[in-house]
């Protein structure tokens, strides 16, 4: 929310796009739009940058793959702890039909293999678009209206990972991931070792919310039904139910991706959330459809 509260400042078409956003998902959900999109699965070429100083950080393909692998699973309700949901949940539990493919053909029209590695003399990238510039140590974006575009990195200040909202400029948006948080296997380290952080962020580029609304005071809101109000952000593995803002008696989805609770602790999209992110595809992002 940092970088989305500094797109609005830095960057005046961002309010406006995420305004007629708001305004096509509130018609897309009612209308059908949103419905048509989820009649087949779509597909998301995806690009991953590899901006590595240190070779621990240079990631191998193993993992990229074990991450790609990961997030398929978590978008198409496939993931086995699914499971675990709490039984007043089980029902809104949706698979998305999104699917996504590392990249065959880079911009170029040329075969690859969907990674980019790039080395930088820097030790480590901060929030901000620094990583998505070759100017200041990172990698440059492949059209963000045919591929999502994913760097991995060292960040620092505790960072995870960070995503772009869609209508923000089409020379940074993508996704920003910790090296050491990213896919199920090599770096990955626990507690963020089984590739929630890009389920998350990538519910950010499709346009999902905090389930919290970004507010501390029970005001806010997620603008999806079917996940309930809460509070804050829920962290580590909370035990169900947690009720806060008269939530009760099931509390707080903590389980779902959209919160901030370890990766072993998140297990969940709802029906609400899918229409929500179908009718990002119909819309800010229907270029995916092509």
């Amino acid at each position: 929310m940092q970088e989305y509260e500094r797109l609005l400042e830095e960057q005046p078409s961002f309010r406006a796009n995420q305004q007629r956003a708001e305004v096509f998902t509130a018609r897309a959900v009612t209308s059908g739009e949103a419905a048509r999109v989820a009649s087949t699965v779509v597909t998301i070429p995806t690009v991953v940058h590899v901006v590595h100083k240190k070779p621990a950080e240079n990631i191998t393909k193993a993992q990229v793959r074990s991450q790609i692998d990961a997030l398929n699973a978590d978008f198409r309700a496939k993931n086995p702890d699914v499971t675990k949901v709490p039984d007043p949940w089980k029902g809104l539990v949706a698979d998305a039909k999104i699917r996504f493919r590392l990249a065959t053909t880079d911009p170029d029209g040329k075969r690859t293999d969907g990674i980019v590695r790039v080395a930088t003399d820097r030790a480590s990238f901060g929030a901000g678009d620094a990583v998505k510039r070759v100017a200041s140590g990172g990698s440059a974006a492949w059209p963000t209206d045919r591929y999502l575009n994913i760097w991995v990195c060292t960040l620092g200040g505790g960072l995870l990972g960070y995503a772009q909202f869609p209508g923000g400029p089409k020379a940074t948006d993508g996704v920003v991931i910790l090296n050491t948080a990213f896919g199920t296997e090599g770096s990955a380290s626990a507690p963020f070792d089984q590739g929630r952080t890009l389920t998350h962020e990538v519910g950010h580029w499709l346009n999902l919310r905090h389930i919290w609304g970004d507010t501390l005071d029970c005001s806010g809101g997620d603008r999806v039904p079917d996940t309930p109000n809460c509070e804050g952000p829920n962290t580590g593995k909370p035990t169900f139910p947690v009720v806060t803002c008269n939530n009760a008696p099931y509390g707080d989805m903590f389980m779902n991706y959209m919160d901030y609770v370890d990766d072993a602790a998140m297990f969940m999209f709802t029906a609400g959330q899918v229409s929500r992110m179908n009718a990002c595809l119909a819309g800010p992002r229907k270029s995916f459809l092509a």
